[in-house]
């Protein structure tokens, strides 16, 4: 079993911030207004935090979980000091969760990483589910973009 004590402190932000950096790829794969922001970067936060139904998760994944959840207390960004910037914000992201996925390759049991993964994806697709996008007043719009549907085929890609 794969636990905190396994990682370095950088290593271990790194994952806390993973599920985090998800959402965040599913927001800047077709940006919305600042409530559509709000409504992604909740359901994000919310999906990388709640307990599985009945302890279903590893407790690599739970603990990660446990410990955004009192970051956010805190009221401390889970990011910490990752803020990826410009024109390659995207890639930077993406970089990111290949390498938090790469690590947790290396480091945990095979069910480990694959939950992980799991957690990773599940929080993306509960960012694209969390607003409806394009459309006016609501009319027309759809629940997941073209743009967040792509997006979220990458992440498959990149997590495996």
């Amino acid at each position: 079993m794969t636990s905190k004590a396994d990682f370095t402190d950088e290593e271990w932000a790194r994952l806390r911030r993973a599920p985090i950096v998800a959402g965040m790829a599913i927001s800047l794969a077709d940006p919305g207004g600042p409530i559509e922001a709000l409504k992604e970067s909740t359901a994000t936060l919310k999906a990388a935090t709640e307990s599985a139904e009945g302890g279903a998760r590893p407790e690599l994944v739970e603990a990660l979980a446990g410990d955004i959840s009192a970051t956010a207390k805190e009221r401390k960004s889970p990011l910490g000091d990752f803020r990826p910037r410009g024109a390659l914000a995207v890639e930077q992201i993406l970089d990111e969760l290949r390498g938090a996925n790469d690590l947790v390759g290396r480091k945990a049991t095979p069910e480990e990483a694959e939950a992980f993964r799991e957690w990773l994806l599940g929080a993306a697709q509960r960012a694209a589910d969390a607003a409806k996008e394009g459309g006016f007043m609501g009319f027309g719009a759809e629940q997941v973009s073209e743009g967040e549907e792509r997006m979220l085929a990458k992440l498959r890609e990149v997590l495996g």
